[in-house]
């Protein structure tokens, strides 16, 4: 059925106004209205009107079920597509106005890099406070050196949380490590996208000037 619509369609395209008035409503519900099928209808039922406006036939959809939804879903593509690009055009005005130059970009790096090196120097102070803790509980450990099994349990659970603590410092300065590279990754993929931006706001002032020089020259 739908090879039989559109071949209808492109036997009465050539009519002009003799074939009648065609008319239709859109999927954004505007009512059309042209001297030939209305390609902003192929996916609807369209109308072709005498001269005095009785209907002489109806047309279409001449897409199947099918056809509409590929279109639907190439339509829902190219809406995101085109959302994509306006977010991505708003993110880069945000950064080159956060980020003007170069200069203010190494400021924040090396604030966010000090941050990450604030937590890791407290996490080596607390670490450097565990060990000296543990050099207490190894000394009163000394009187049961021969049989370790008769140290009191308070004291054996006590080595045991240092332990324990210890262990979870040591991981939570490998994570500030790794933290601190991810800072790095971040402002350098940062830089990259800034300097073509930066380059391209070049661009135009840079044409101007080339423009504007000789008219001063007179």
């Amino acid at each position: 059925m739908g090879a039989t619509l559109v071949a209808d369609c492109a036997r009465a395209q050539p009519q002009g106004p003799v074939g009648g008035i065609y008319t239709c409503v859109d999927r954004n519900g505007r009512r059309l209205t042209a001297d030939r099928p209305i390609p902003e209808c192929l996916d609807r039922e369209q109308r072709e009107l005498s001269p005095s406006g009785t209907v002489r036939r109806q047309i279409g959809p001449s897409l199947t079920e099918n056809e509409r939804a590929a279109q639907e879903a190439q339509r829902r593509k190219e809406a995101e597509e085109r959302a994509r690009v306006v977010e991505e055009r708003r993110r880069e005005r945000v950064l080159t106005a956060r980020y003007p130059d170069k200069a203010t970009h190494d400021v924040e790096r090396a604030a966010a890099i000090q941050l990450v090196d604030d937590v890791t120097a407290t996490a080596e102070k607390r670490v450097a406070e565990l060990r000296q803790q543990r050099k207490g509980f190894d000394a009163e450990m000394e009187f049961y050196k021969k049989d370790p099994n008769k140290a009191p349990m308070t004291l054996r659970r006590k080595i045991a949380e240092n332990e324990d603590s210890i262990t979870e410092q040591q991981r939570f300065l490998a994570g500030q490590d790794q933290e601190k590279r991810r800072v790095h990754q971040r402002f350098d993929t940062e830089l990259a996208l800034l300097r073509r931006l930066w380059d391209e706001q070049r661009a135009p002032a840079a044409g101007t000037s080339q423009v504007t020089a000789p008219a001063a020259s007179r």
